[in-house]
């Protein structure tokens, strides 16, 4: 079966692309803060400059990769970017509700697992929303880190490091994404 690729369609492929990197570059910095955040002095400035060398190199990559030749349109479901909608709607109040039922309850340690499974999760209809297979290998690693982080804090390692345990292999996996999809 041909497919017929107009321009709007290569326009919007390398636009999601783009803006699939740019974010998942961000979200990396931010998993490297908080992962940095659970290491002896001076991890937290260590992961900081990492992660912002790494996200200068995945941005690099994104809009070079993105500015050639699609190899893979895009096909996106009917009303994708309602769905996008609402699965970031839900993500941000599973957020919300991760940080106020974990400082309520008075186990704010539990944050950085929650967020990680809430973003985590967040990706699976994302791959298909958006048509990048690359967003449900990154929801796997960030589901199974969420777990990992559980299983440690049940366990009674400290919540330090679980957020580097955490955190640190949330950021790589974010900016290993953006490569892929850049690439894609």
């Amino acid at each position: 079966m041909t497919m017929t690729v107009d321009a709007a369609c290569l326009t919007l492929t390398r636009t999601l692309r783009r803006r699939g990197v740019v974010v998942l570059s961000v979200f990396g910095v931010v998993w490297a803060l908080a992962g940095g955040s659970g290491l002896p002095a001076p991890g937290l400035v260590v992961a900081g400059v990492l992660g912002a060398v790494l996200a200068g190199a995945t941005l690099a990559a994104g809009f070079r990769g993105t500015a050639g030749e699609v190899t893979r349109p895009v096909r996106l479901p009917e009303r994708w970017n309602r769905g996008i909608g609402i699965v970031n709607a839900a993500e941000a109040a599973a957020i919300v509700g991760v940080i106020a039922g974990s400082n309520a309850s008075g186990h704010p340690e539990w944050i950085p697992v929650g967020i990680c499974l809430a973003v985590g999760l967040h990706f699976f209809p994302l791959a298909r929303l958006y048509d990048q297979r690359q967003y449900g290998w990154v929801a796997v690693v960030l589901t199974a880190l969420a777990v990992l982080g559980a299983a440690l804090l049940a366990a009674g390692v400290s919540a330090e490091s679980v957020r580097a345990a955490v955190g640190l292999p949330a950021a790589l996996a974010l900016f290993g994404t953006a490569v892929l999809v850049a690439r894609d």
